[in-house]
């Protein structure tokens, strides 16, 4: 056993007190004469021995309830196996708070977050005047990385409010960590509160520092019902003005029992343009489409709204995209305009085409074009390839037809970096489009109902593409014995398609086909090369936006209102780099300003891993974390989390036994003075 403040044991000396007073204890002594005190010696003998023994018994109880009264204050304990011979050394206590929206759950007192402040300061009361610590939320701000008395702790405590970020325990307890190491000769502890969200933990069981114990405190939360929009994207890739448009949305329910009748909201530009209501089975994921028209060009700010109470932080789902009033097309030829497609695109206004010759390609504007057709350019530069490529890994959507006569080598040069199957011969073999493939998105809602048998483009000769069946290529047409006749392919976040004729009368009657002018149209209105709709805080640290030009006096922000964040660039090629260093903390649509322009509108939504009310058990939380001194503590058993401390960084305290025991001593006494009346005068027989 030891002692936390030995110096009261001093207090030991004042047990002389009742010593002393019951040796020098005067009694007066009556005297009553009687003629014959035979029969009264006796009794007197029998009563002074009975009485003398009570003196001793309250003696023996004041001396106790004293002796174990000056222990209380000198705090016993018996130390534990971590953390025994430690006790007069200074700790270095790392706390984390958790303040993520899950913490806005209500329970008896107050909210989860309240209730993690209050254990936090009961934790630190725990600890010496000396001591000091470390706060930590999921902010993981600078200020966090600093120690801070007892005093300052308590003021950064009543500070800490919700946050939209949402970090691992890993991430957590490594964080914590890296301070406390920089703290050598101190006491280390950690200390996570937390209502434990299963979303916490990674797939592998958590690391941490063998020397420095981790002390999980989980609060208790009641799981509630939820439903929310986990994702959302338009169907069409190219949005036009006035034209129809849908949007499907991914809703997520988190409970076990089905919500019905969960009513949806579109609001874009703020007017109302969509309403719906779904039923969505227990622990299900399902898509469902909003339909809306009538946009007007320029940039749209659109937000789902979804009524379900009480869990409300993810109720509302931001997304952006622009409606463009045409769209841009980049032609490129080998020196003579290919006819066909000048007549295709230039009868639709919404269409605005550009035809340049392969060799006055302005490389710096490639990526302000979605759609690129590359047709009868006999070989290839080395530069417009690395450009092309370049294009493509971006975004872009590059549509080939070789010329007649092209240089294979060239076209194996640009196709084969970016995994696509190239021409490798030319066949002169005569036959007809065998099959088409209606799955393909392009050829999705062309077709009102297609014949059992279709006419399909004639081929009189073709360029043979290799079949690499690593590619992960799509079939649009094919001709007899599986030879691909169109095809297309992803790289890096674009799409090539790739022809094996040429739009050349003298190769198939493809460019005089009914299909050709919709397969061209729909190939150009699924190249849409936008940004993303939204952002999530905390995740996408760096957005990748069209190149910005920007010099050392341009100023580029992101403005929301009350809020302005000036992000770093970083120009590559193709395209600038935004990085915003989780300076992003609320949700919602924020414009990206250069200078006093806008130059696009971005939108952030909260990660809905909070959305999943399901928390961990104790035996998971001991599974995951595991440690031989590593603890998981409830935070609503008899013990506060001053004791808690006490217990776990001390070992088991003695001090309250000592005070209970103190009072039962004085109880006693109490009783043996009232019944027994050891004080009354006694009185002295004599003859």
């Amino acid at each position: 056993m030891q002692f936390i403040f030995p110096a009261f044991l001093f207090g030991l000396l004042s047990l002389t007190i009742p010593v002393i007073i019951h040796l020098f204890h005067m009694r007066r002594y009556k005297k009553v004469y009687f003629s014959n005190v035979q029969f009264l010696k006796n009794i007197q003998q029998k009563q002074s021995s009975r009485k003398n023994l009570k003196r001793r018994m309250i003696l023996l109880t004041r001396v106790l309830a004293l002796t174990f009264l000056v222990l209380a204050f000198a705090k016993p304990y018996i130390p534990s196996k971590s953390n025994s011979n430690e006790v007069n050394r200074q700790h270095t206590v790392s706390v984390f708070v958790d303040n993520s929206y899950s913490m806005e759950t209500i329970n008896r007192e107050g909210t989860l977050l309240d209730e993690a402040r209050r254990r936090a300061k009961e934790l630190a009361s725990g600890y010496s005047l000396n001591d000091r610590f470390q706060l930590l939320t999921h902010d993981f701000e600078g200020a966090h990385q600093r120690l801070l008395s007892r005093k300052e702790f308590f003021d950064e405590v009543d500070k800490i409010k919700i946050s939209p970020q949402s970090r691992k325990i890993q991430q957590i307890i490594d964080r914590q960590q890296s301070l406390l190491n920089t703290q050598p000769g101190t006491v280390k502890e950690i200390f996570v509160i937390s209502d434990f969200q299963k979303n916490l933990l990674s797939s592998q069981p958590v690391k941490t520092d063998k020397n420095i114990p981790v002390r999980l405190i989980k609060l208790k939360a009641a799981s509630m019902p939820n439903v929310t929009v986990d994702s959302a994207w338009l169907v069409s890739a190219v949005h036009s003005p006035g034209a129809g448009e849908k949007l499907i949305v991914t809703l997520h329910n988190y409970a076990d029992e089905k919500a019905e009748k969960v009513p949806l909201k579109l609001i874009i530009n703020g007017i109302q343009k969509s309403l719906g209501s779904f039923t969505i089975k227990g622990r299900s994921i399902q898509n469902d489409t909003l339909s809306f028209s009538g946009l007007q060009a320029g940039w749209q700010s659109a937000e789902i709204q979804l009524q379900d109470n009480p869990v409300t932080f993810d109720n509302h789902f931001y997304l952006t995209f622009k409606v463009e009033p045409q769209m841009p097309l980049l032609l490129i030829d080998g020196g003579i305009p290919n006819r066909y497609l000048t007549a295709v695109f230039g009868s639709d206004p919404f269409f605005k085409s550009e035809t340049v010759h392969d060799g006055n390609v302005d490389y710096a504007r490639l990526a302000t074009y979605p759609f690129i057709v590359l047709t009868d350019v006999k070989s290839i530069s080395v530069g417009l390839a690395q450009q092309l490529q370049v294009y493509v890994k971006k975004g872009g959507t590059l549509a080939i037809f070789p010329a007649d006569g092209a240089d294979l080598p060239s076209y194996r040069a640009l196709l084969q970096p970016m995994g696509v199957n190239f021409p490798e011969a030319l066949m002169t073999d005569m036959g007809r489009v065998a099959t088409i493939n209606l799955q393909s998105k392009v050829f999705k809602n062309i077709f009102e109902q297609l014949p059992q048998n279709p006419d399909l483009p004639m081929v009189l000769k073709f360029y043979r593409l290799s079949t690499n069946s690593s590619l992960a290529g799509e079939r649009l047409f094919d001709m007899p014995g599986r030879q691909p006749f169109l095809a297309d392919y992803t790289s890096g976040k674009g799409l090539v398609y790739i022809s094996a004729v040429p739009l050349n009368d003298a190769y198939s009657n493809l460019p005089h086909h009914a299909l050709f002018v919709p397969l061209m149209y729909k190939m150009a209105l699924l190249s849409g090369r936008e940004q993303p709709l939204f952002y999530t805080i905390g995740q996408d640290e760096s957005i990748e936006t069209l190149p910005i030009q920007a010099s050392d006096r341009t100023i580029i922000k992101l403005v929301k209102p009350k809020q302005i964040i000036i992000p770093d660039l970083r120009q590559q090629e193709g395209s600038t780099l935004l990085y915003f260093s989780d300076q992003v903390h609320e949700p919602g649509t924020y414009n990206l300003m250069k200078q006093d322009s806008i130059f696009s509108k971005l939108a952030f939504n909260n990660s809905r891993s909070e959305s999943d009310l399901s928390y961990l058990t104790d035996s998971e939380l001991k599974t995951s974390v595991p440690g031989k001194y590593n603890l998981v503590m409830s935070a609503t058993g008899p013990l506060s989390s001053k004791d808690t401390v006490a217990k776990a960084s001390l070992g088991l305290e003695l001090w309250k036994f000592c005070l209970i025991i103190s009072l039962i001593c004085l109880g006693a006494e109490m009783l043996l003075v009232r019944l027994y009346r050891p004080e009354e005068n006694m009185t002295e027989i004599s003859v």
